[in-house]
This record gives C-alpha cells, sequence and structure tokens, in this order.
C-alpha cells in the first residue's frame, strides 16, 4: 500500500513555526501565569482585531463558547433554540445543558448550511404551537463557508431573536465580503487542533459587540464571580478559561493564518476545478470564502461510499465522514422536534459525503495523486 498522505498536516505548521512557539511557551513558563496570564489578554486583543468584533472572550473550547451566550441570555427550559441537524453535537448540546429546546431545520442541498426557509417554518412551528418561545438561532459555518448570514439576521429581527455563528470550523470565513461578526450578536469558535486556526489542546473564544454581554460572559466563565470580589459569587457560572500555554501557541499560528486561509482556497479552488465532473463539491455562497476546515464532496448517486473509502485507503488517502448520522437521528437527541417532521436533505447529505484531505501544505502532486486516486475508485 502507499504510504498514507496526512489528512491534516499539523507537522509542517509545526516546523514552520516551532522557534517561535517555543519562545513563547518558555516566557509563559518563566512568568508562571498559567491561567490567564498576559497572553491571554494579548489574545484576545489580536482575535478582536481580526474578527472585527469590539470584545473578545477567551474560554476553555469552542463548546464552552456557544453556551456562555446562552447562558448569558438566560436561555432555559420553555425556549426554542434553532439549529441545523447536520453538525457536530456540540451545536445542540449546549443548548440541551440548559434545559432548553433545540430545534432542528434542514440545510441547502449545495451549501450544506442552515436553509432560511426552513429556518423560517420551524420558527412559524414554534409560534403557532405555544408551548416554545422562539429565543435564538445557531447557524454553523460548516465545513469552513459561513451560513447565509444576510438571510438570517433578517428573520432573526422579525422574530426578535439572538443570532450565533458557531464559526468553529468557519472562523475566518466570509460572505459578500464580510466577516460572519457583520450579522451575529455572537460568534463563537473553537480552537481545537484540527481547525484551521487551532491550539494544541483544547480552546475557543467567543466575540461580540454588546459590552453588557461580554461582562455577564466574563463573569460566568469563571464560576460567576463578582470581578470586584472573587469570592462573591454572583451567578451560577463555570470553569471556562483558556490555558495561558494555548493562547501563546495561537497568537503565533493568528501571525500566519491569512496566509494559510490564501493557501487552503488555493487548493480548494484546485479540487472543485478538478473534481467537479466526477463528484459534486460543497458549493460556496455568492461571494463568500470559506476556510475549507473540511473539503467534502457528494458522490454521484449509486456509489458505494464504504467501497470508495476503502479503495482510497489503499492509495495511501485517508477520508472522513463528516457526518454519517445528523444529530435528529442520533440517541440523545432523536427526542427533539425537527420542522415538517422530517429533515431529507440532512439526512441525504449523511449517506453520500466524503470529506478528503485538506491543508494549507497540501502540494500539487499529492493533490493530482489524491484526485486520480478519487477517479479511479469511482470509475470501479
Amino acid at each position: 500500500m502507499t504510504q498514507t498522505i496526512p489528512f491534516i498536516d499539523l507537522a509542517t505548521q509545526r516546523d514552520r513555526i516551532r522557534d517561535k512557539v517555543d519562545r513563547r511557551m518558555a516566557a509563559v513558563l518563566d512568568h508562571g501565569a498559567f491561567i490567564l496570564g498576559p497572553e491571554i489578554r494579548e489574545l484576545e486583543a489580536a482575535l478582536s482585531d481580526f474578527g472585527k468584533m469590539a470584545h473578545t472572550l477567551s474560554c476553555a473550547s469552542g463548546t464552552d463558547a456557544l453556551a456562555l451566550p446562552l447562558m448569558a441570555w438566560d436561555v432555559k427550559v420553555g425556549d426554542a433554540v434553532f439549529c441545523p441537524s447536520f453538525t457536530f453535537a456540540a451545536t445542540a448540546e449546549v443548548v440541551a445543558w440548559l434545559g432548553a429546546t433545540p430545534y432542528f431545520v434542514d440545510v441547502d442541498p449545495d451549501t450544506f448550511n442552515m436553509d432560511a426557509a426552513s429556518l423560517e417554518a420551524a420558527i412559524a412551528e414554534v409560534e403557532a404551537g405555544g408551548k416554545l418561545r422562539p429565543r435564538a438561532i445557531i447557524a454553523v459555518d460548516l465545513f469552513g463557508q459561513p451560513a447565509d448570514y444576510p438571510a438570517i439576521r433578517k428573520i432573526a429581527d422579525a422574530h426578535g431573536l439572538k443570532l450565533i455563528s458557531d464559526a468553529a470550523q468557519g472562523y475566518g470565513g466570509t460572505i459578500d465580503g464580510e466577516l460572519s461578526s457583520r450579522w451575529s450578536h455572537v460568534v463563537s469558535t473553537s480552537f481545537f487542533p484540527a481547525k484551521p486556526l487551532g491550539c494544541y489542546g483544547d480552546g475557543g473564544a467567543v466575540q461580540t459587540d454588546d459590552a453588557e454581554l461580554f461582562d455577564v460572559m466574563a463573569s460566568l466563565r469563571v464560576h460567576g464571580q463578582n470581578v470586584e470580589d472573587k469570592y462573591d459569587n454572583i451567578r451560577i457560572g463555570m470553569n471556562a478559561r483558556m490555558d495561558t500555554l494555548q493562547a501563546a501557541i495561537l497568537l503565533e499560528k493568528l501571525a500566519i493564518f491569512p496566509d494559510e486561509l490564501a493557501a487552503r482556497s488555493r487548493v480548494a479552488a484546485r479540487y472543485s476545478a478538478r473534481l467537479s465532473n466526477i463528484a459534486t463539491p460543497q458549493k460556496l455562497l455568492r461571494d463568500a470564502t470559506s476556510t475549507w476546515a473540511q473539503y467534502t464532496v457528494r458522490l454521484p448517486a449509486g456509489a458505494d461510499r464504504a467501497a470508495v473509502a476503502a479503495s482510497l485507503r489503499e492509495a495511501g488517502v485517508p477520508t472522513a465522514i463528516y457526518y454519517p448520522k445528523p444529530l435528529h437521528q442520533q440517541t440523545a437527541y432523536s427526542r427533539f422536534p425537527v420542522v415538517g417532521g422530517a429533515l431529507p436533505v440532512s439526512d441525504a447529505l449523511a449517506k453520500d459525503v466524503i470529506s478528503l484531505p485538506m491543508h494549507a501544505y497540501l502540494d500539487e502532486p499529492t493533490q493530482d495523486h489524491i484526485i486520480e486516486a478519487l477517479a479511479t475508485a469511482l470509475a470501479a
């Protein structure tokens, strides 16, 4: 079997910035402020500048970054939060944590992101039913592409709902030349190592222009403490602090992030140009840019996905399936409502998507091998 190609090449990136990361980490070891040290404040300021939002709060994970604004808005039992089913579990998990109801909506078959018409239908169902209070929308930037935020924000405003951009995969992507911060009340992201902007452990951040919301989330991040008196806990909070070492690492990764995003876009464009006649790549919405956290295609009707993956594996090409089972079909989430009683697009995508190796350091000969291997597998 051919030597396996990296699905995500963190080693090459590590080698590119290793000396700078080593110096950053050594500085943390020297000053000893391992929790909420000076690098945390430096990173939060840099992320605010990059993300074009006034306030950034680092936290322990992308999951915490989704939970904190919901907690700050007092989302609770009886509230409905609308989210796609074709996503990672954290999007709906945080809603259920608070006793609220994740209300699943369908996605667009081309962009794979939240379908605005399905969202409107879900809100109408809740309003007509009278048992739940519509409170918020969590739109997901799936595989790196921003959701249709102009359309979704218009719906949110019409119904008085808060809008969270779940940018765990798509932080840095744009639509109509703007980051999701242009339309969202909150942008939440993850720094899990496999993300386009990832640390060497767990981490996340939540961004907003709302100073009052930021202050509440900052309190919640540290057990609901009073910032004037840390032993006077004024809220029921959580422990969601980021380690200073992770912030130090992220500062050096953020410095090369724009360059890596440009490289990912070049790789994706090359994939799309060469694969569009044998598979169906995720389609970009209008003038959108994606971070290409994953490069995902839909296989042709009738293709045996397991056989395709096996053939690629024999050629040294790793693949992944995101996601083989949408949330509304999973055991923990099957009890929650879905708009219209069914999500046909989410179900269809779960059966025919496959993700190929994608990272900023994928060279053309390796990419050609991947493309040829997929063509061979589909022709078998």
